[in-house]
């Protein structure tokens, strides 16, 4: 999001495509590498830069027209880079750069009418430079949502982002462009970020690994402040990629804030107290299948020897509400830098429905309300944090439902039926950017259809070492590995 507050796979690439709609199925010991193996790979010379890279565009070429995830390609930029493609831990991966974060060399779009024409960025942001550092090679930008404000990614400047396993479902959002190239094997891993769900929605709706780090962990510009909600990350397909990508990207040295977690590369081995629930924040029951997945997982863990006991949210009933005020706040003054930065006027010929209500809302807000909006989020933050002495990690869904239809979620569907779908689909992440917590989203089970089905595992801030020795234990438990959608590039 954008606001201004704020295993081991296949050991051979197959550089032909392979853009399928058959039935997901399960590929015994089959797949793509992820982003470890196939930087292995360049490294020993098994593969070069130039053949991944190459593959990677091939790939894109053949499931852009099916997927719609690529707002615009850096091809070009990819082959000179692969010629000469460093010494990095990652050195010649293919990856996607999410198109709300500055890269040179391409057009930032932001997923909005308004930036169409805007000549591509000079500058890049510090977490991009940071990222590409490690030796990956941007391929292009990622389709998101408008400003990244909704949990589909169905700009109406693009159409939709079709998710892999099922064409006419939503891939959620923000990250939806990274999570759907991802799931369809174009890249093993892509940028994504998390501004109330971001990162985790994506993951959790096309069956990938998702985690959203605690507020300061990740490089940035400055330090966050207090109520700063957005972090960065990725979405892949396994937990030592996402190991991997954090112990690279985080905040070390002098300019850490919080303890360096360096790189995880092993399951859990203490006993854990787990809690689970799955209700929302609004008192709204999870979907029958999701909360089927959701038990599952903990079963699993108390098979396991771990204490599991129920739990409900410790957030006020206010509090989804007063997260859509303080996020409307954050929308007026995007819209507001837009119109002034593009010389064009806040309204329908440049913004979508959904993000010019969230602006007018904000302005009906008296400075009154908002400090009271701060104050009990700051008091949701200090329940959280006491409600965590309770538990090591506790289990949640996702999404209330499965993947939605594609238009559910819309940012053109009338405001006050979208909000109340937004309040019931989304009660489960917010807390987790309020708080500056770290949560993942691991994919551990399907519905009958087979469309992915998501776990939240939360933990108290600065925790994603314990929640990548869980998430490490789980991929083991409950093995996603192997399982491909219908669209899927190989």
């Amino acid at each position: 999001m954008r606001l201004t507050r704020r295993g081991l796979m296949a050991t051979v690439w197959a550089t032909g495509v392979a853009a399928c709609a058959s039935a997901p199925t399960a590929v015994a010991g089959g797949g793509n590498p992820d982003a470890t193996e196939m930087a292995g790979l360049i490294k020993s010379g098994k593969m070069s830069a130039k053949e991944a890279i190459d593959a990677a565009i091939t790939r894109a070429q053949a499931v852009q027209p099916k997927l719609n995830f690529l707002v615009n390609d850096t091809f070009a930029d990819a082959r000179a880079k692969a010629a000469n493609p460093g010494a990095g831990p990652l050195a010649g991966v293919p990856y996607l750069v999410k198109d709300l974060n500055n890269q040179i060399g391409a057009q930032t779009r932001s997923g909005s009418r308004i930036t169409a024409g805007i000549a591509p960025a000079t500058t890049q942001d510090a977490f991009v430079t940071r990222m590409l550092g490690t030796g990956l090679i941007s391929i292009g930008k990622s389709s998101a949502p408008e400003n990244g404000y909704l949990p589909t990614t169905e700009p109406l400047a693009f159409g939709p982002t079709r998710n892999p396993w099922d064409p006419t479902r939503s891939t959620a959002g923000s990250s939806g462009g990274s999570a759907a190239a991802v799931a369809a094997g174009v890249v093993p891993i892509a940028h994504a970020n998390d501004g109330g769900g971001s990162i985790r929605f994506p993951a959790a709706n096309c069956g990938l690994v998702g985690l959203k780090p605690s507020r300061g962990r990740m490089v940035s510009e400055a330090a966050p402040g207090p109520l700063e909600i957005s972090v960065q990350g990725c979405v892949s397909h396994t937990v030592r990629d996402t190991a991997l990508f954090l112990s690279l990207t985080e905040r070390t040295g002098a300019e850490a804030i919080l303890p360096a977690v360096g790189m995880v590369t092993d399951p859990l081995k203490r006993k854990l107290r787990v809690g689970i629930l799955t209700k929302g924040f609004a008192g709204h029951e999870a979907d029958a299948e999701v909360a089927a997945v959701v038990k599952k997982a903990a079963t699993t863990l108390e098979g396991l020897g771990h204490s599991v006991t129920p739990t409900d949210w410790p957030t006020a009933p206010t509090f989804g509400d007063d997260f859509l005020a303080f996020w409307s706040l954050g929308a007026a003054q995007d819209l507001a830098g837009a119109a002034k930065q593009f010389n064009k006027p806040i309204d329908e010929t440049s913004f979508e429905p959904f993000s010019l209500r969230m602006a007018a809302d904000a302005a009906k807000l008296r400075e009154s309300d908002i400090s009271a909006v701060f104050s009990r989020l700051m008091g949701a933050t200090l329940a959280y944090n006491e409600w965590m002495k309770d538990f090591d990690i506790v289990l949640t869904p996702m999404f209330a439902s499965p993947p939605s239809p594609l238009g559910y979620l819309r940012g053109d569907v009338p405001f006050d039926t979208l909000r109340e779908r937004l309040l019931q689909q989304v009660g489960y992440t917010l807390i987790h950017n309020v708080c500056g917590a770290p949560a993942i989203s691991l994919p551990l089970g399907r519905t009958a259809a087979n469309l992915p089905i998501g776990v939240q595992v939360c933990a108290a801030k600065g925790g994603e070492g314990l929640l990548l020795e869980i998430a490490y234990l789980m991929e083991m438990a409950m093995p996603w590995k192997g399982y491909k959608p219908g669209i899927f590039a190989a």
